[in-house]
């Protein structure tokens, strides 16, 4: 299983127009990060988790030609704003996006794209078939996929276990429950927005000891503000077996 990082930062960790902050003014391209997404290629089936509003330019910097289906955590802007895009693999491919969503998750996507589900369609929209997932296993075609139910403030989002891989973004709770999903991962990835406190995302400090209480093998930080501070330093910060995830990242597993 390879597993790449498309973006490992928030609507707060891109450079900021006119910000002079160090990781806004940094020439190294770790502190250059798109919104948080990562492309899972498994067997013969490629899929995506999420569509931020940089889907377009993430997949064209990848060079991903081949895509059968998209995966969302949940439904903030962040995370779905780029949904339009997948028309170009329904072009490529000539077939329906199977598109995985939770309740919430697909309200807003009919809410924010109603012209991809109206009954008489406008031609060249989006063509989806969309597959509703709650807290319980499913396969997308022959791939177990374990949902993770978290809490992003108040708000219930969804991570992701892939095999001996976890993916958790938006998070600042997580259930003992769903902590028993996650354990024994090789590789755990977890969002830590920034060092102060916030009251829907991990701080850096609430991430290390989250890791620390998992052992997984690696873990990596990923929906990271320029707040955070610069990936280099950061990284020096860190136990060992701990990193800051960044734009363009290979994992094999």
């Amino acid at each position: 299983m390879k597993v790449t990082f498309l973006g490992t930062g928030t609507s707060q960790g891109v450079p900021l127009i006119g910000c002079t902050c160090p990781v806004c003014k940094s020439v190294n391209l770790r502190d250059n990060r798109l919104r948080s997404s990562v492309f899972i290629e498994t067997g013969n089936l490629n899929f995506i988790i999420d569509t931020g509003p940089d889907f377009r330019q993430q997949m064209l910097r990848a060079g991903i030609n081949k895509m059968d289906a998209v995966l969302f955590t949940h439904g903030h802007k962040d995370h779905t704003a780029g949904f339009d895009d997948i028309r170009a693999y329904n072009y490529i491919q000539r077939k329906e996006m199977d598109v995985y969503v939770d309740d919430l998750a697909e309200k807003v996507l009919r809410r924010d794209f109603g012209y991809v589900f109206d009954d008489i369609k406008y031609p060249g929209v989006p063509e989806v078939a969309l597959h509703h997932f709650e807290n319980r296993p499913f396969y997308i075609a022959d791939q177990l996929i374990i949902p993770i139910r978290v809490f992003h403030f108040k708000m219930p989002v969804f991570g992701f276990r892939i095999n001996d891989f976890t993916y958790i973004t938006d998070a600042n709770f997580i259930p003992p429950d769903e902590m028993d999903k996650i354990r024994r991962s090789k590789v755990v990835v977890l969002n830590a927005l920034r060092k102060e406190s916030h009251v829907s995302h991990f701080t850096l400090d609430e991430a290390v000891s989250i890791i620390e209480e998992l052992k997984p093998e690696k873990a990596f930080f990923t929906h990271i503000s320029h707040q955070l501070g610069l990936h280099s330093e950061i990284n020096e910060l860190l136990p060992p077996g701990i990193e800051l995830a960044y734009d363009g990242l290979e994992l094999i597993l």
